[in-house]
């Protein structure tokens, strides 16, 4: 998992990516793959 300034740019990578946000904190999750796995902060 990356850790990112800009999780913009992540999401543009893949039509299934999707962001969540979890205990204050924001991800990228993307279930066909998950390669693109990241979060803010």
């Amino acid at each position: 998992m990356k850790v990112v300034n800009s999780l913009k740019t992540i999401k543009r990578r893949d039509k299934n990516c999707r962001v969540v946000r979890r205990k204050g904190r924001v991800y990228v999750i993307n279930k066909s793959n998950p390669r693109y796995k990241a979060r803010q902060g």
